[in-house]
């Protein structure tokens, strides 16, 4: 929650964070999202500040424990069925038991985590009956906004849509996991924008979250989790007017997603603070 604004009749120095003051504790370092941004090429700064498809924003400490759990899930640090201990997390932000608790029912709302009684929380591990829902209820939704953004996509919309593919290709060539997994999210909610239909936007959200899960936790390493040469190939059918072209391509490339998926993981034998890229 936000903080009331101070006067501004003078200024004055910050004061220490209590925290680190009275335990000696560092603040907690920032998350993989920051560090992947310092990676990228500035082009891709804009889109990268916003993180993962699901991530969060704001500068809170519940905010960042959230975003800290999502990108280690995202980025297969933290693989289906690994345990959060809260104490382990209250130790490593340095935050009450109720902070945590508050964030796990968040990560559990959104089904990054499973809340089990007497066992704590655990990294999801969805089933191959949810992944194929997922996913089919993911090619009929974006099949009806590629339709939309043929109707409503200006040449102005395109132009920027080429732009970012720029961008993901070159984070492709540079072997960028992370930020080439970002820029492709991104493209599939940006034609979400150009439907110019922010209810069937805000659906595809939770679809690409819950299916960038599924990629992030069970596609074999190396595999590319979006295509680049597709999402060009259905912006010239956009661009061309051809919607059941582009709906044919789209419903490919979800499909083949898909495919790619293996729902089998070893579990690493890593400290959790490790797996949360803070160690």
């Amino acid at each position: 929650m936000a903080r009331p604004a101070k006067p501004t009749t003078r200024a004055t120095p910050a004061k220490p964070r209590r925290a680190a003051a009275t335990t000696g504790r560092k603040p907690a370092p920032s998350t993989a999202a920051a560090a992947a941004s310092k990676r990228s090429a500035p082009g891709e700064q804009a889109l990268l500040k916003a993180g993962l498809p699901g991530m969060r924003t704001g500068d809170d400490v519940e905010t960042r424990i959230y975003n800290a759990v999502f990108e280690s899930v995202m980025t297969q640090r933290l693989t289906p069925g690994t345990k959060l201990p809260e104490a382990s997390l209250c130790d490593l932000f340095d935050v009450s038991r109720a902070t945590v608790r508050k964030v796990l029912q968040a990560l559990a709302h959104d089904h990054i985590v499973e809340l089990r009684p007497n066992r704590g929380a655990v990294v999801a591990a969805p089933t191959p009956e949810e992944t194929r829902k997922i996913f089919e209820a993911r090619r009929a939704l974006e099949a009806s906004i590629v339709r939309l953004a043929t109707q409503h996509a200006t040449r102005a919309d395109l132009s920027a849509l080429r732009k970012q593919l720029a961008q993901e290709h070159e984070a492709m060539h540079r072997f960028d996991q992370p930020s080439w997994a970002r820029l492709a999210s991104s493209f599939h909610l940006r034609l979400a924008e150009l439907a110019r239909n922010p209810i069937l936007q805000r659906y595809l959200v939770e679809l690409v979250s819950r299916c960038s899960l599924i990629v992030a936790l069970y596609e074999p390493p190396g595999n590319a989790s979006c295509e680049h040469d597709e999402h060009s190939r259905i912006v010239d059918y956009i661009e061309r007017g051809d919607a059941d072209s582009a709906v044919r391509v789209m419903d490919e490339h979800l499909l083949e997603l898909e495919r790619n998926v293996c729902v089998e993981r070893e579990s690493p034998n890593k400290s959790l603070a490790r797996m949360l890229g803070m160690g």
